[in-house]
């Protein structure tokens, strides 16, 4: 690992005295007080965060939008709604692989906004797609796929953000930024509902969808294209202020010095603690609406799923956020077991009402999975601040992004999974996975005396 104040075409003169001139920085170590500047800390974190959000906003669009695609005559399958829903998950996964070797290599400056701008696609194309009910649902798995490019840049996003602070304070500032960023799941899923029943200002040209299934809620037409039509122009304004207002750290290693963290039994370890907790997260986010249609949608008076979808997402976020100083004052690994217990306990009590006789179950349902969510959004937390305190700082950037990457993969083996076998083996099989993550987090990282305390 090199720093660029080391480069030969750059000195720190041509920084200026403080290094902050141009797009990197020099002397910058966020554990001494003397160089390190808080507010270009915040500052970033701000940009970062908001960007963040957006980005979380495409990666679960089409969670938003699938429940409704047969109602404008698409005629799609449960099965191929459930692997709709998925795709974006696996292409999540799969591009955190790629964007997490990305900060030391690019910058902060650059990742954020290039990522940013790669959102207008996914955006775009659904707005199209939507139009016609004979697109092919191959062009819908594309779609969903590109999707994935907002679940991708989270590895690149938080690594980048946790090289601006120091450890003392990672766990609120990750904390704010990947839990705002999550708010992002509940505002697609609060909003689509919304926006998509009337033209917006920009988009009353397009005609509106025509609804052939009808529903609770929907009347004879439904501008179905505005769910990703209405982000466009705030993602456009999110590229810019970071092109305009981001820096870069002096923290750069090339591709083989990163693979470094796989030789690290720790790695494996916390990737698994951290697909307990974000994989549950966005799986469930991401099957939420369809699990509420699927499981209590063939009685009289079935609740709407897109009124309750955001819901769970909106709880994990605020606990992700609520419980980042507590991490710090306390430390990471007793809220990630804390974490661990409530999940298990709370997809145990779920488990028992995917087989409903009536309506009126739907209470204890909702209940048991706005469980789920809190106690995944205090892990999420929780595990974000182990990772700085486990890895040196070049790692732990490294680790994060791995780590999300896989956990990345929860929309995917929740879609597949449901797609599969029925919700009850389902929910009891990962209620068992959870339970071992509790075992591990334990004696490697709580108990006393543990291996690495954090």
């Amino acid at each position: 690992m090199t720093s660029l104040a080391d480069r030969p075409h750059r000195s720190r003169a041509e920084s200026g005295p403080n290094g902050q001139a141009g797009e990197w920085l020099t002397n910058w170590d966020p554990e001494d007080e003397q160089s390190w500047d808080s507010r270009l800390a915040w500052r970033t974190l701000g940009v970062t965060t908001y960007t963040l959000s957006l980005a979380f906003i495409t990666w679960f669009l089409v969670s938003a939008i699938a429940p409704r695609l047969n109602n404008i005559g698409f005629g799609l399958s449960a099965g191929q709604l459930y692997w709709l829903t998925a795709m974006p998950g696996l292409a999540g996964g799969l591009l955190r692989m790629v964007w997490m070797f990305l900060p030391p290599v690019l910058g902060t400056r650059k990742l954020v906004s290039i990522s940013t701008l790669l959102l207008i696609f996914p955006l775009v194309g659904w707005g199209w797609a939507v139009q016609d009910s004979s697109t092919p649902y191959g062009v819908l798995l594309l779609l969903a796929f590109l999707c994935g490019i907002g679940g991708g840049v989270f590895s690149g996003f938080m690594p980048s953000t946790s090289y601006f602070f120091p450890k003392r304070k990672q766990g609120i500032a990750l904390g704010i930024q990947a839990g705002i960023g999550n708010f992002g799941v509940s505002v697609v899923q609060f909003l689509v509902p919304w926006v998509i029943g009337f033209a917006l200002l920009g988009t009353a040209s397009i005609a509106p969808e025509k609804v052939v299934t009808p529903a609770e809620g929907l009347g004879d037409t439904i501008w179905l294209h505005n769910a990703g039509l209405v982000f466009i122009p705030w993602v456009v304004a999110g590229a810019v202020l970071a092109w305009f207002t981001l820096k870069s750290v002096p923290v750069q290693a090339n591709f083989r010095q990163q693979l470094d963290i796989f030789s690290n039994k720790h790695t494996w370890i916390m990737t698994a603690l951290y697909l307990m907790t974000f994989g549950a997260f966005s799986g469930f986010a991401a099957q939420f609406g369809l699990l509420i249609k699927n499981l209590y949608g063939g009685f009289d008076g079935a609740p709407d799923p897109l009124t309750f979808a955001f819901l769970g997402p909106l709880v994990g976020s605020a606990a992700r956020v609520a419980w980042g100083p507590l991490c710090d004052r306390f430390g990471g690994a007793v809220w990630t077991v804390f974490a661990g217990v409530g999940m298990t306990v709370s997809t145990v009590f779920t488990a028992f009402w995917l087989s409903p006789d009536s309506v009126g179950e739907f209470k204890f349902f909702v209940a048991g999975m706005l469980g789920i969510f809190f106690f995944a959004g205090i892990g999420n937390a929780s595990t974000f601040k182990q990772m700085p305190m486990i890895f040196e700082r070049r790692q732990a950037g490294g680790v994060i992004g791995w780590t999300a990457a896989i956990a990345a993969f929860g929309p995917f083996l929740f879609g597949i999974g449901l797609a599969s076998v029925s919700p009850l083996p389902f929910f009891l099989g990962w209620a068992a996975f959870f339970a071992v993550c509790i075992g591990l987090a334990w004696h490697f990282y709580a108990r006393k005396g543990a291996e690495k305390p954090s």
